[in-house]
């Protein structure tokens, strides 16, 4: 059985503005190795009095910006996938 991290950081962060998405990878075991499956966290940071707060809503105006964000990891989700690395 695998142990769990604590914390598992993300393996890369696109921010635009106030909205980021955040690349987690995760290593999993198959017949062939060892492999790693990737998952993507939006969000969007704001402040509350002086409290810094994280939401997944986003208004109209932020929208772009996290479409954005979203294009930027699918593009490193696509990149780091489709790396061969040879033996």
């Amino acid at each position: 059985m695998a142990k769990k991290k604590s914390k598992n950081p993300p393996e890369k962060v696109f921010r635009i503005g106030f909205v980021s998405a955040s690349v987690f990878g995760h290593e999993i075991e198959t017949d062939e190795g060892s492999i790693t499956i990737r998952s993507v966290n939006v969000q969007k940071r704001y402040k509350d009095e002086d409290d810094v707060k994280y939401t997944s809503s986003f208004n109209l105006a932020e929208l772009p910006q996290a479409i954005r964000v979203l294009q930027l990891a699918q593009g490193y989700i696509e990149r780091a996938e489709a790396e061969i690395i040879l033996d």
